[in-house]
């Protein structure tokens, strides 16, 4: 018997092939797994499915899955949450640590990756810094998050923070994060 023998996982994403792949990866280790491809959905199965861990993606069809965090908190104190996203930023990093996350991973992750990252229990201290600073389109991008945290996701509102056309935010928006 393995360690996560037993142990119930909640995944929350969207993707129905994301899912369906995590999900019977999951099942291989010994996990039982319950999948939600909404925030809406997942507090439906929480009602009667109380995980020990769960896995939330970032961004969906409907709510962010940061507004589940503090369900899922509310549901379990002990329950480790990680945060999937391939939309990766600083400022939805640090918030969905402040939420309750217990850690934050971007995507393309594999099984290994999110069940160390769900196993993980203390900061590491001796993490390595990055020597090369961040891209001119990736500090961009960060600033356009950091912004729109600020104005609570509102486009319009961040928008005109920014000095810049909605459409234009919302066409930089649409697009996947830059690399460092």
């Amino acid at each position: 018997m393995t360690e996560l023998e037993g142990k119930r996982l909640l995944i929350v994403d969207d993707d129905p092939a994301f899912t369906r792949i995590l999900a019977r990866a999951m099942k291989r280790r010994g996990l039982e797994v319950t999948v939600a491809h909404s925030v809406e959905e997942a507090e439906r199965v929480l009602s009667t499915f109380i995980p020990d861990m769960a896995t939330v993606d970032l961004k969906m069809e409907t709510a962010s899955g940061l507004t589940l965090i503090p369900s899922l908190r509310a549901a379990s104190n002990e329950m480790k949450i990680l945060v999937l996203t391939g939309y990766a930023s600083i400022t939805t990093a640090v918030e969905a640590i402040k939420l309750g996350a217990t850690n934050y991973l971007p995507k393309p992750a594999d099984a290994d990756e999110i069940l160390a990252a769900l196993g993980k229990t203390q900061p590491d201290p001796d993490i390595e810094v990055n020597q090369q600073p961040m891209s001119v389109n990736r500090l961009e991008w960060e600033h356009i998050q950091k912004v729109l945290a600020e104005h609570d996701g509102n486009v319009s509102a961040t928008a005109r923070a920014l000095g810049m056309h909605r459409r234009t935010l919302q066409r930089k928006l649409s697009k996947r994060p830059v690399k460092q």
